[in-house]
C-alpha cells in the first residue's frame, strides 16, 4: 500500500484497503478475547488464593462473555461464501391479509432492526411504503457491517404469525404470512451486467411520509428489469437522481442473487421455483395463541420466549441454519 502505484487502480486499491481493515478488525477481536482470558485466569487464581467467594459472580459473568465471543468466532468460520462479508439488503413484503399482514411485516422490520442494533450494525432505510391503516405495504433497508449478509441470508423465506388479531373486534385467531428476501450489497469490484435497453424507468410522486417536497415532485423512481421481471423502487430521497442510484443498487443485488441461485440450482440439478407467500412454504412460525412458541421448520429449533425473539433474539435460529448448511455442503 506504500507503493506510489498502489492507487493507479482505484477499485482494486479500495478492495485491498477494505480487506486490510477487515483483517485488522479480526486480529483485534482475537487479541481482546485473549486478554480477557488472561484477566479471567488471574481473577480465578486470586479467588482461589484468597478464598474470596465474592468474586464468583464476576467470574461467571466473564466466562459468559468469553463464551459469547468464542461462539461468534466459531459461527464466522461458517461464513466463507464470496459475499458473506458484505452488507445485506433486506426486503419485507406482506402476503394476503391486508392490515393484518402489513402489521406483521412491521413487527418483522422491528425484529431485524433490534437484531442489527444488538450486533452493532447500522440500518439504512432504502424504501418504505406505510400501510393505509397500520403496518407497512413494503420496506427495503440496508444492514451495514461485516458479515451482515452472511448472517441474515438465513432469514430469507416466508414467516408465519398466529395470534389473536388486534384488528378483529371479535378477537378471533388469525394467521398471517410475510416474505423476507435478503440480498448481498454488491461492491463495485463485482461485475453485474445490466443493459440500459433491458430497463424501464418510471418516475412518480412519492406517497406517505417524507415532507411536502417529495410529494410535490416526481422524485420517486421505479425500475423494471424486463428480462427477469424484477421491479425495484425507491422514494425516500428528495432527489430523483439519488433515488435512481439507490434503486440501481438494489437491482444489482437482486440480479446477483438470481444468478447465484441459478448456479446453485444447476449444480443441484433442480429447477428454480417461486414459492407463494402462504401456508406450507414458511421457514419459521411464530405462535402467540393458543400457546407461545417460535419454531424454525428447517432445523426444528424452538424457542418459548416469543417476546425475546420478536425483540431481535434470533441468533439461535441463524446459527442452527448456518451449521446445517455447512454440514450439507460437506456431504
Amino acid at each position: 500500500m506504500h507503493n506510489p502505484a498502489f492507487w493507479d487502480n482505484p477499485q482494486e486499491a479500495q478492495r485491498i484497503t477494505k480487506e486490510k481493515a477487515h483483517l485488522e478488525k479480526e486480529i483485534k477481536g482475537w487479541a481482546v478475547t485473549e486478554r480477557a482470558l488472561e484477566d479471567l485466569e488471574t481473577l480465578i487464581d486470586l479467588s482461589a488464593e484468597e478464598g474470596d467467594g465474592s468474586l464468583h459472580n464476576e467470574i461467571r459473568g466473564e466466562i459468559k462473555k468469553l463464551h459469547t465471543a468464542l461462539d461468534r468466532f466459531e459461527v464466522e468460520t461458517l461464513l466463507s461464501g464470496d459475499v458473506d462479508l458484505n452488507n445485506a439488503i433486506v426486503s419485507i413484503h406482506p402476503g394476503a391479509g391486508g392490515t393484518e399482514s402489513q402489521d406483521w411485516a412491521q413487527m418483522l422490520m422491528r425484529l431485524y432492526t433490534r437484531w442489527a442494533e444488538r450486533h452493532g450494525y447500522q440500518v439504512e432505510i432504502l424504501d418504505y411504503q406505510p400501510g393505509e391503516e397500520a403496518g407497512i405495504k413494503d420496506v427495503t433497508f440496508n444492514v451495514i457491517g461485516d458479515y451482515a449478509y452472511g448472517y441474515l441470508k438465513a432469514e430469507s423465506g416466508v414467516h408465519r404469525l398466529v395470534r389473536i388479531s388486534p384488528f378483529d373486534a371479535n378477537k378471533r385467531r388469525h394467521t398471517s404470512f410475510v416474505s423476507v428476501f435478503v440480498y448481498p450489497e454488491i461492491e463495485d469490484d463485482i461485475t453485474v451486467e445490466i443493459s440500459e435497453d433491458d430497463l424501464r424507468i418510471d418516475t412518480y410522486r412519492a406517497s406517505g411520509a417524507g415532507g411536502q417536497h417529495v410529494n410535490k415532485t416526481s422524485s420517486a423512481v421505479r425500475i423494471t428489469h424486463i428480462p427477469t421481471g424484477i421491479v425495484v423502487q425507491c422514494q425516500n430521497e428528495r432527489s430523483q437522481h439519488k433515488n435512481k442510484g439507490t434503486a440501481m443498487k438494489i437491482l444489482r443485488a437482486r440480479l446477483y442473487e438470481v444468478k447465484r441461485l441459478e448456479r446453485e440450482k444447476k449444480m443441484e440439478g433442480l429447477s428454480p421455483e417461486k414459492k407463494d407467500i402462504a401456508w406450507g412454504n414458511q421457514i419459521r412460525s411464530y405462535v402467540l395463541q393458543p400457546y407461545q412458541m417460535v419454531k424454525d421448520h428447517r432445523t426444528n429449533v424452538e424457542a418459548g420466549n416469543v417476546t425475546a425473539v420478536l425483540d431481535g433474539d434470533i441468533d439461535m435460529f441463524i446459527e442452527a441454519y448456518l451449521t446445517a448448511q455447512a454440514k450439507t455442503s460437506h456431504v
